[in-house]
């Protein structure tokens, strides 16, 4: 007997659904209470088989889009969703990737060092503002 595939939203309303029982089928023990669902049974089926092309791909889009028959907006799309439906923040053309992160970073370094340098801060606040620079990233 196969044993059908859990969904974790309600086919009515959207809304995750709650595990309410679990069942051993050797030893018949049962637990009853309220149990979550895991981030992968937030996915509809859609989602999630897109994710399974996605891994198996080793996250190589140029792949992902020859397998699917989709574009690179598109598979960029659909992570997003998936990565929205498992409760994660989507990546948008608004946040900063980590290279342009990286980069502004250095930036505002090189800024604070040549203000010390032209005598504009002292070496205690530029050691302030160094480590806060640190600290956000």
């Amino acid at each position: 007997m196969t044993i059908p595939s859990v969904i974790g939203r309600c086919p009515v309303c959207g809304d995750e659904l709650a595990v309410t029982r679990l069942h051993c089928g050797n030893c018949d023990t049962a637990l009853e209470g309220r149990f979550r669902l895991g981030r992968f049974q937030r996915l509809s089926a859609d989602q999630l088989q897109f994710l399974e092309v996605f891994v198996k791909n080793r996250g190589i889009i140029k792949d992902v889009e020859a397998e699917l028959g989709i574009s690179y907006p598109t598979v960029r799309a659909r992570l997003d969703d998936a990565l929205r439906a498992m409760g994660f923040i989507a990546g948008g053309e608004d946040a900063p990737r980590p290279r342009q992160a990286q980069a502004q970073a250095r930036e505002e370094r090189r800024q604070i060092l040549e203000a010390l340098r032209e005598k504009q801060v002292t070496a205690d606040e530029a050691a302030r503002r160094l480590a806060a620079l640190a600290e956000r990233g």
